[in-house]
This record gives C-alpha cells, structure tokens and sequence, in this order.
C-alpha cells in the first residue's frame, strides 16, 4: 500500500496518538515526580499540570480508537477537539514568544502575588526574598535569612530564566501546535477513505 492509502492514513495517526500518549503520561509523571521531592508544593500548579496530561491522554485515546476501528462519530469528535486546541495552543504559544521584558516582568508580577506556595518554592530554591523588595515582616524560606547577608529579591534572579522558559514553552507549544493541525488533516482524509478489507458496497 503507497503512502496516502488507507493504511498509511491509519498508521500515521495512531502513531501520532501514541506520541500524545507519551507526553500525557510524562506531564503527570513529571508532576508527581516535582511533588515527591518536594521541589513543589504548590497543588493549584501540580492539579493543572496533571488537568492537562489527562486531558491530552483521553484525547489521545479518543484519537487512537477512532482510528483502529475506523469510528466515524469518534473521529469527527476528535477532529474538533484538536482543531480548537490547536487554535488556542497556537496563541499562546505565539504570545509567549512575543512578549518583551516589561510585559514579562509584569506577568510574573502578577503571578507572584497571586500564588503563595509556588512562591515559597522560589524563594526556597532560589535563595531569593520578596518579588521587588522584601519586608521583614513577611515569611521567606530562603536559606539566606538565616544569615548576615542581606537577602536578593527574586524578580532579577526570575528575569534572567523568564525569557529563556518562555522562549522554550512557546516554541515546544509551536511544534506540538503544527502536529495538531497534521493531525486534523489525517484525520479528515482517513474518516473519507474506505477500508479495502470492508464490502466494497457498504457506505462509509
């Protein structure tokens, strides 16, 4: 069978499934891993990251029987799904790689204030105290408190790895987003194409 036939089609994207499968199952692996060793506490960032690895393995298992049994309902579901999460995982994707310093600055400002325990996690792992400015009063659990030296604030240690994590996500999210939109057009092509092993008179 030449590539571009029924089986090529088959294949192809219950590869791609597979490979979905695989970094659904290393997103929570990864998650369960930062929890065991205590590198996060935080469960709003953990519960996220597990969210989205379970999301994309029921997606990518929808995907994988869809195409093993030639399902046509599941295929068209599955079409959907992932077109709209490529459209929002390409804009984000784009967005991470667009922003400059001040705008990065500010949205790490903004999830400063608004995560406590996944702020203690920096400063603990960072050796840092405080976003801008540190107040005596406020809980650090940085190693450096406990010492003559004056502690750092965080925001120049976070900017220098900012750019750097957001240029790595965006252009991972841009590279899965364009084997999403592969994985939309397989899929439209293999849900029109006739198995060759099924009556040749029944409508597929």
């Amino acid at each position: 069978m030449v590539c571009g036939g029924f089986a090529c089609s088959k294949n192809c994207l219950c590869a791609l499934n597979l490979l979905y499968t695989l970094v659904s199952l290393l997103l929570i692996g990864i998650a369960a891993w930062g929890i065991g060793f205590g590198l996060i506490s935080s469960l709003r960032v953990v519960g996220v990251v597990i969210a989205v690895g379970i999301f994309l393995f029921l997606i990518a298992l929808v995907g994988l029987i869809g195409a093993v049994k030639h399902h046509q309902v599941l295929l068209f579901f599955y079409m959907i799904i992932l077109l709209l999460v490529f459209i929002v995982q390409f804009s984000v994707s784009c967005a991470c790689l667009a922003l400059n310093q001040e705008q990065q600055g500010q949205l790490l400002e903004v999830g400063w204030n608004n995560t406590a325990s996944a702020r203690n996690d920096i400063q603990r792992n960072l050796n840092c105290c405080g976003f801008r400015s540190f107040n005596p009063n406020d809980t650090c659990l940085a190693s450096c408190v406990k010492s003559s030296h004056p502690c750092s604030p965080c925001a120049p240690i976070i900017g220098k790895y900012a750019g750097e994590v957001l240029r790595f996500v965006g252009g991972i999210g841009l590279f899965f987003s364009f084997t999403e939109i592969l994985g939309v057009w397989l899929t439209y092509r293999y849900r029109n194409q006739k198995d060759p092993r099924a009556n040749p008179s029944a409508f597929l």
